[in-house]
């Protein structure tokens, strides 16, 4: 499957993966994460239920706080 993912041409070798699977994967481990796929807001507690397909677009940002 090829995704783009934040703005990244990515090839993965699953045919599919929930958003929880690509973030373990891609390493996005932070506390406060924002993720879009296909520019619709996926909320934290559908993660395992929102699945990822071939030519989707995924945006995974992770948040920062500072003063």
């Amino acid at each position: 499957m090829i995704l783009n993912l934040n703005n990244r041409e990515e090839f993965f070798e699953s045919d599919s993966l929930n958003v929880s699977e690509l973030m373990i994967i891609k390493k996005f481990s932070y506390p406060k994460i924002i993720v879009k796929v296909n520019d619709h807001l996926i909320e934290k507690e559908d993660f395992h239920s929102t699945y990822i397909k071939d030519g989707d677009k995924v945006v995974i940002l992770h948040l920062l706080a500072g003063g």
